[in-house]
């Protein structure tokens, strides 16, 4: 019985040491063997959006450099259009070291002593006194860069405005003839220069035989307060001749007149033809060469002679002219001609005389031989 005592005290004091060697955490299970190791968390995540914001880097920025210079020292931008009261003086300032200035053509013809263009250290300066309704139109300025050779527009650094220098008296901005001719070409739109001296202006087009007005659709004809009327593809049945009626809060009043004439050789470099009275010279006779291009009335075309005896400064006669044709109602062609004569034929004449006839949009080189018969 005694054994059996001290038996039992050996097992609850086993048990007691087990209980012990744990801690105690109240309210929880025990755990098994390797629950405590730490097990990778696998979190479910938002994706995360990253709004791209467009490269500018590549983009070259416009800042207008343009001011109007007001009553009292006062400045201001310098809207894309403005109206004045003609009589009034204006002044325009544009940031820079190097400030080039472009204006009507009317200030540039005349070479209105009204106009003052002076650059200072850090602006230029534009001022026009006493100004008239002819004065309307753009006036514009930009920054140039320069070096030791040239100077260049800095496209980032530019200003303009258009301004209407309004005059109740002369609605239409004045015209320094009391006609005007004006040529339809095919491939190109083609304006009618009625522009107005008040933007608000009503402005019509009208043709004066028949007597009809001709309707701005927006389309095919539009108006621009800044232009004039467009025809944006013309055609031959356009031609004829027209004129402009405004309006403004009293009595109309009419434009110049325009002649409209259609042009049917289209645009591109001189169509040209070259021709001798003969091909073939007898010793001591005369004869000549003929260079003659079909072109648009208002393009001027240059010509240019390369002949056998120039390195021998062999002496010779050239004449250049030109002349309108008409080839039917509203069909109106130009003509140039240059003729290259030599007399008293020699050996050294004997070749190729070459013919260059060039204008705005390129040039054309033709040649013809002449030898001694």
């Amino acid at each position: 019985m005694k054994f059996w005592y001290i038996f039992c005290l050996i097992l609850v004091h086993e048990a007691l040491q087990n209980v012990l060697s744990q801690p105690a955490v109240k309210g929880k299970r025990s755990k098994e063997p390797a629950e405590n190791k730490i097990k990778p968390a696998i979190k479910k995540l938002k994706p995360k959006i990253t709004k791209l914001k467009e490269s500018t880097e590549n983009v070259p920025k416009v800042q207008s450099i343009m001011t109007q210079v007001l009553d009292k020292g006062r400045f201001q931008k310098a809207a894309s259009m403005m109206s004045m009261t003609a009589g009034q003086s204006m002044e325009l300032r544009c940031k820079g070291e190097k400030i080039a200035w472009s204006y009507p053509e009317y200030l540039v013809t005349f070479r209105d002593s009204r106009l003052s263009i002076k650059q200072h250290d850090r602006y230029g300066q534009l001022i026009l006194a006493n100004s008239t309704a002819a004065d309307t139109g753009e006036f514009s300025c930009w920054a140039q860069v320069c070096d030791r050779f040239d100077c260049k527009k800095d496209e980032s650094k530019t200003g303009s405005t258009y301004i209407f220098f309004t005059d109740k008296g002369e609605l239409f901005v004045p015209s320094p003839s009391y006609f005007e001719i004006i040529y339809l070409h095919p491939d190109k739109p083609t304006i009618i220069p009625c522009r107005v001296t008040i933007p608000s202006a009503k402005v019509t087009l009208h043709r004066e035989f028949p007597a009809e007005e001709i309707k701005a659709d927006g389309t095919a004809i539009l108006y621009d307060v800044k232009k004039g009327f467009v025809y944006q593809h013309p055609q031959s049945n356009q031609s004829g001749v027209v004129y402009c009626r405004a309006e403004n809060k009293g009595a109309p009043q009419i434009s110049i007149k325009y002649q409209l004439l259609y042009v049917e050789v289209p645009s591109g470099p001189p169509s040209a033809t070259i021709t001798a009275s003969t091909n073939k010279v007898r010793s001591g006779d005369d004869f000549s060469i003929f260079c003659t291009v079909l072109g648009e009335p208002d393009v001027e075309v240059e010509f240019t002679w390369i002949y056998p005896g120039q390195e021998y400064e062999r002496p010779v006669a050239i004449q250049d002219s030109w002349r309108l044709v008409n080839r039917g109602i509203g069909h109106t062609t130009r003509i140039s001609n240059s003729v290259i004569s030599i007399e008293d034929f020699e050996t050294i004449d004997a070749g190729y005389y070459i013919c260059k006839a060039q204008n705005l949009r390129g040039q054309t080189t033709l040649a013809t031989r002449v030898d001694r018969f």
